[in-house]
């Protein structure tokens, strides 16, 4: 861990992968405390246009006299070890004249700024379950700083900085992060296998949790459905509070009815009931993710009213079965999911709701994710009435093992996928990841029907395809 001595006499801060998910909380907080950023990226993005809105310098491409001056140098786990600004910012670092920092350090750092920082960890629901607190705590008035995973529509972003001594922060178990944190209360919502190529098989994943639970200062509001949340609280000498839809959590719930996106549940406090509640996100997942959120908002004072006005003025964040458009009769939506377990609870959703047919549009991220949890995506790419897969997105590896997308069709009974160029493929250029939407978009345009839904799946940016569909819908 480091610690707030890395800041003294710090002025200009530039961020390597400025307009990752990430990164722009980060900025957001260091621009609201007056340092001087710049940044830069590869591919032009909405948050790019968000971070440039702000008056900050954003280059685009990276190479290694961006860095300039900059006092400190944040990045990312993503960035390739021969990025030329990577480089240049070790050199920096070695000569004395900057600093370089790992974005999950940093974040760690921020953690240990506030008096309650509510972090929120787990395999899935991360970035709803934030959202949802973030959401619950400035509806009741509270100044809070946030850091989420993904955009929160009332909040313009993915992060804020408040007055108050509260935090929400986003807890990724990637890599062990979240161990670099500082958590008062942290939330632990689900483990499962994730991220294997790191921890190689769930035992040790549950170890680092445990390790998370036992660093934490507080309270810690735990999945009590949960074997392995069970597991990793184990030990763990520090007050707990369960959620789940066993009665015997202290917090726990009843659907009582779904229509649309809409889900109606009621609550229970030690066995007793606390009044009806409504999230406007389908899934019983999601009503798993409240039951969190108001565990941890109650733990933290506030009061019942106050969370179901939160829950009834959150309407999802932003890549979590946002819905993109309507077109002809088509709905497409698009969603983050990217690990067997979410895509599935996802189209379980889906599925649930009143449409002709279901089509999931995926695209894999990494290699090593695609060819470790293979069977695992065709079980649950198979809930679609359609599967359609785009080219993998390699993101921070290099496809030495040979997996392609097709390897992964194959075992889906009557997915549609494209066999490109390998070489091509391998190379991740932005006009050949282009085209390859394009083939999903003419396939999906040419055979969708009125009263389909079309969903995009993953956390790369098939969020991209998600809006090329609905303009070439718009075109027919």
């Amino acid at each position: 861990m480091i610690d707030d001595k890395i800041l003294e006499n710090i002025r200009h801060v530039h961020f390597i992968g400025i307009g990752g998910s990430g990164m722009y909380p980060i900025v957001q907080i260091f621009h609201s405390k007056g340092y001087f950023i710049t940044g830069s990226d590869n591919n032009e993005t909405e948050t790019l246009d968000a971070v440039r809105k702000m008056g900050i310098e954003v280059f685009l491409g990276q190479r290694a006299e961006n860095i300039g001056d900059a006092d400190l140098i944040i990045y990312t786990a993503a960035i390739m070890a021969d990025n030329p600004e990577l480089i240049a910012s070790k050199e920096a670092e070695k000569a004395g004249k900057s600093y370089l920092c790992e974005r999950a350090d940093i974040l760690g750092l921020i953690t240990g700024w506030y008096d309650d920082a509510v972090c929120v960890c787990g395999t899935h629901g991360k970035t709803t379950t934030s959202s949802m607190l973030t959401q619950i705590f400035l509806d009741e008035g509270t100044d809070i700083s946030c850091v989420i995973g993904g955009k929160l529509p009332s909040i313009g972003g993915s992060g804020r900085s408040g007055s108050s001594s509260i935090m929400v922060c986003e807890s990724c178990e990637y890599q062990d992060h979240f161990l670099k944190f500082h958590p008062d209360v942290a939330v632990i919502l689900n483990v499962d296998a994730d991220h294997l190529e790191y921890f190689k098989n769930i035992e040790n994943i549950i170890r680092s949790f445990n390790v998370f639970a036992n660093m934490t200062s507080k309270c810690i509001v735990f999945n009590g459905d949960d074997e392995n949340s069970h597991k990793a609280v184990d030990g763990v000498d520090k007050e707990k509070i369960t959620f789940g839809f066993d009665k015997a959590n202290d917090y726990s719930a009843v659907i009582t009815g779904t229509k649309g996106l809409v889900t109606n549940f009621d609550v229970f406090f030690k066995g007793e009931p606390q009044g009806s509640f409504r999230i406007h996100v389908p899934g019983v997942h999601n009503v798993l993710n409240a039951l969190a959120a108001i565990a941890a908002a109650r733990y933290e004072g506030v009061s019942w009213e106050g969370i179901r006005k939160g829950l009834d003025n959150f309407f999802g964040a932003i890549r979590r079965f946002q819905k993109i458009d309507e077109v002809k009769g088509i709905t497409i939506v698009d969603d983050y999911a990217h690990h067997p377990k979410e895509i599935e609870c996802t189209l379980k959703a889906a599925k649930g709701l009143d449409f002709k047919r279901v089509w999931a549009v995926f695209q894999p991220f990494t290699y090593s994710r695609t060819k470790i949890l293979m069977d695992d995506f065709v079980s649950a790419l198979s809930i679609a009435d359609i599967a359609v897969l785009t080219d993998i997105m390699g993101s921070r590896e290099k496809n030495t093992d040979h997996i392609y997308t097709e390897m992964l069709g194959e075992k889906i009974k009557g997915s549609v996928y494209f066999v490109n160029d390998h070489e091509l493929v391998d190379k991740q250029t932005a006009e050949q990841k282009n085209a390859n939407f394009m083939q999903c978009v003419e396939y999906i345009a040419e055979n969708a029907q009125e009263g389909d839904l079309v969903i995009t799946l993953g956390c790369g940016d098939v969020y991209k395809l998600a809006k090329l569909l609905a303009e070439k819908l718009k075109e027919k």
